[in-house]
């Protein structure tokens, strides 16, 4: 199976005209997205809160997370975002790829739209 990597526009939400393109390696398997700190800081983007996650090996580690606009071609959506740290992977997670409405297909390698729907409430 190959890789799937895609350029992405990040955007603070607050200033969305200043924007950053990245390439991202999509990782339908991973919750967050994460974005190199030294980015989400030149876009204005804050840090929220910290959280904790195990890596594959088992240990623990904190990094912070806050909140971006990613744009790909028309499409905007906003999610939360990792301040990623020397030596992580820049990733798309599946937060981001469903805030911007898209799926990855894991047998083609590429991204798909997704249905998208409304439930609505009717009045009896």
């Amino acid at each position: 199976m190959g890789l799937t990597v895609l350029v992405i526009e990040v955007e603070n939400p607050a200033s969305p005209d200043i924007t950053e393109p990245i390439e991202f390696l999509i990782d339908s398997g991973a919750i967050y997205s994460v974005v190199p700190s030294e980015v989400l800081n030149r876009l204005g983007i804050r840090s929220l809160v910290e959280q904790d996650f195990r890596l594959a090996d088992g240990t623990r580690s904190t990094r912070r997370k806050g909140v971006a606009l990613f744009k790909y071609g028309e499409r905007v959506g906003g999610a939360d975002v990792i301040f990623g740290e020397e030596g992580d992977s820049v990733l798309l997670g599946a937060f981001t790829l469903e805030a911007l409405g898209l799926a990855l297909d894991p047998l083609r390698r590429e991204l798909r739209p997704l249905p998208m729907i409304l439930a609505l409430g009717r009045d009896a």
